[in-house]
C-alpha cells in the first residue's frame, strides 16, 4: 500500500553513484532532525541504523532484489547539517506475475509500474515539459510491461513482490496468511513461541531462537486511537494494523514510547466508511492554500506532512480545515484527491466540497466569514506576487521547491488566488499509520521499562517506537528502519546458534 521507499543515508547506490555522503553526515542530520527524545532515539539505535544500511541492500540484492535511487527526492530538512538530496531508493519497477497465485493476497493501492520521482512530476503533466516527458515515460513504461505480456508494478507493490521473492522464493521462507498470534508463550521469563489460529485450528510454533513482531501498529484500532491519540483517527494506513503484537508484547513487560504519536498528515476525508485521500504535493503546488475554519491559515502547506500535521493537532485537534484552490490549480495539476468523479459526488454530497465563483460566496458555502477569508486570500496573494511567505516560509526550503512548479516565478510553491471558481475540499488529520509501539535496542529486542532485555522476543517496523522518534527526515523513514532493524534482528537470533 505505500510509496516503497526506503530512507537509507549513505547506502551502497550513492557510493556507486559517487554522490556524496558519509556516516557523519548520515548521524548529524539524525541528531539535528531527531534529536533526543527517548530510549527509541538513542545515540546507538542511531548509529546501528545508519552502519546496516549496506548489509541490508547488500543482502536483498543477493536475494535478487533489484533498487533504484529517487536521485532528486531531498531529505525532509535539506538545509540542516549533513541534509541530502537522494538519500531514498525504491524497488525497481518488476513484473507481479512472478508472484503466481500469491499474487491475489497483494493489497494493491497503484496497480502501476510507477516510481517515486514519476509521482511529484506527472502531477503537473500538462503544465510543464518535464512533467509532460515523465508521464509520457511512464505510459512507455506501461505497454513495455504489456507488450512482453508482463503485469507490472511499482513503489510499494513492487517492494512487497521483490522481499517475497527473495524471502519465500529464493529464501525458503514459509509465509501462512490468516493466521493471527493469540499468544507468546513463555519459558521462565523468555519468549520461546507463539500460539496461532490458522483454519480454524490452534496451533503451537516453537522458536528456538526469537519471535519477531512486525504486524504494523494500531491505525485502524479505535479504541487504541482514543486513548493514545485523543482523535479517532483517519488513517491511510492498512485496515489490517489493529495493534495485536504492541498488546502481546506489552503483556509480556515490554516497555513502550511514542504511543501517543504517529506518521502525521493532512487528509481529505472519506465518505460514509471510505479511505481518507492522504494529501502529498499537492498543497505543495502554487494557487492553493490550507485554512482552518476561522478562514485563516496556521502553517507551511508545503512543509512535512509529518510537521502540517503536528500543526493540525496543536492548533485544533476537533477543528475543520479546508484546501482552497483557484482555477489554475485545478487545471494545471493532478490532484490525486479530486481524480475520482463518484468520490467527488460523494464528497460534495456531504458538504465536504464546495464550489463559488468567488471567495465570498465560496466562505458562505462552508461556513466561514467572508471578510475574513477574502483577508486571507489577499494577503497571501501578497506573498505570491512577492515571491515569499512572511508568515510561514512556503517554498524556503529545498523539500518544498521538490512538489513546486519550476514555471511559477518568483516562487515555486506560490500563486495567487485570483481566478474562479474556487473549489474547498474539506480537510481532516490523516496519517499514514502510528509510529509508537516497544522500546527496541540496537539489535530489535524488545526491553521492559528497567532497560532488561527480554529475550527471544524482537521487534520491528510500526509495532516497534521508531528511531525517527517524533519527526520524518526523510522519505521512506518507516520501511527504512523497518527493513534494517529486521535485517540486524535476524543477524542477532543467527548469532545465537
Amino acid at each position: 500500500m505505500s510509496g516503497g521507499g526506503l530512507w537509507l543515508p549513505n547506502n551502497p547506490l550513492m557510493k556507486r553513484a559517487r554522490v556524496a555522503d558519509s556516516r557523519e553526515a548520515a548521524l548529524d542530520y539524525m541528531e539535528a532532525s531527531i534529536g533526543d527524545v527517548g530510549r527509541t532515539t538513542s545515540r546507538a539505535r542511531k548509529e546501528a541504523f545508519v552502519d546496516s544500511v549496506d548489509d541490508f541492500v547488500t543482502t536483498a540484492e543477493k536475494y535478487g532484489v533489484t533498487f533504484v535511487r529517487a536521485a532528486e527526492y531531498p531529505d525532509y530538512y535539506p538545509e540542516l547539517p549533513g541534509g541530502r538530496i537522494g538519500r531514498a531508493i525504491e524497488v525497481k519497477p518488476l513484473d507481479s506475475k512472478l508472484l503466481g497465485e500469491w499474487y491475489n493476497t497483494l493489497r494493491l493501492t497503484a496497480p502501476l509500474p510507477i516510481k517515486t520521482d514519476d509521482v511529484w512530476l506527472i502531477q503537473r503533466a500538462w503544465s510543464t515539459l518535464a512533467g509532460f516527458r515523465r508521464g509520457a515515460r511512464l505510459v512507455f513504461r506501461m505497454l513495455g510491461f504489456v507488450l512482453t505480456g508482463k503485469r507490472g508494478v511499482g513503489i510499494g507493490a513492487a517492494f512487497a513482490t521483490a522481499m517475497f521473492l527473495a524471502t519465500v522464493e529464493k529464501g525458503g521462507a514459509k509465509l501462512w496468511l490468516d493466521s493471527p498470534v493469540e499468544e507468546l508463550l513463555t519459558d521462565g521469563d523468555r519468549i520461546v513461541g507463539v500460539r496461532i489460529t490458522r483454519d480454524g485450528r490452534t496451533q503451537t510454533i516453537g522458536a528456538h531462537r526469537g519471535v519477531m513482531l512486525a504486524g504494523g501498529g494500531f491505525d485502524h484500532n479505535t479504541q487504541m486511537r482514543l486513548e493514545h491519540h485523543g482523535i479517532e483517527g483517519d488513517s491511510s494506513g492498512n485496515p489490517g494494523n489493529v495493534g495485536g503484537p504492541i498488546r502481546l508484547a506489552r503483556d509480556t513487560g515490554a516497555a513502550m514510547e511514542l504511543l501517543d504519536d504517529a506518521w502525521w498528515g493532512a487528509s481529505v476525508a472519506g465518505v460514509d466508511g471510505g479511505d481518507p485521500s492522504f494529501i502529498m504535493g499537492e498543497r505543495a503546488l502554487p494557487y492553493c492554500i490550507i485554512v482552518d475554519q476561522k478562514g485563516d491559515r496556521f502553517a507551511n502547506e508545503a512543509e512535512s506532512y509529518v510537521d502540517l500535521g503536528h500543526h493540525m493537532l496543536k492548533h485544533d485537534k476537533d477543528g475543520a480545515y479546508w484546501i482552497i484552490g483557484e482555477a489554475r490549480h485545478a487545471h494545471r495539476y493532478m490532484r490525486t484527491y479530486a481524480i475520482d468523479p463518484r468520490k467527488n459526488k460523494a464528497l460534495a454530497a456531504a458538504g465536504m466540497i464546495a464550489k463559488a465563483g468567488t471567495i465570498e460566496e465560496l466562505a458562505r458555502k462552508i461556513g466561514m466569514e467572508p471578510g475574513r477569508l477574502r483577508a486571507t486570500v489577499e494577503h497571501f496573494n501578497g506573498f505570491a506576487r512577492a515571491g515569499v511567505d512572511d508568515d510561514f516560509a512556503r517554498g524556503k526550503s529545498a523539500y518544498d521547491r521538490y512538489y513546486g512548479d519550476p514555471t511559477v516565478v518568483p516562487n515555486p510553491n506560490l500563486g495567487p488566488l485570483e481566478k474562479g471558481p474556487f473549489t474547498a475540499y474539506r480537510v481532516v488529520i490523516g496519517d499514514l499509520g502510528t509510529k509508537g509501539g516497544v522500546v527496541t535496542d540496537e539489535f530489535g529486542r524488545a526491553l521492559r521499562e528497567d532497560g532488561s532485555v527480554i529475550e527471544g522476543l524482537y521487534a520491528a517496523g510500526n509495532n516497534s517506537a521508531s528511531v525517527m522518534g517524533r519527526t520524518y527526515p526523510g522519505p521512506g523513514s518507516t520501511i527504512g528502519p523497518a527493513a534494517v532493524f529486521g535485517i540486524r534482528a535476524a543477524r542477532h537470533m543467527a548469532s545465537l546458534g
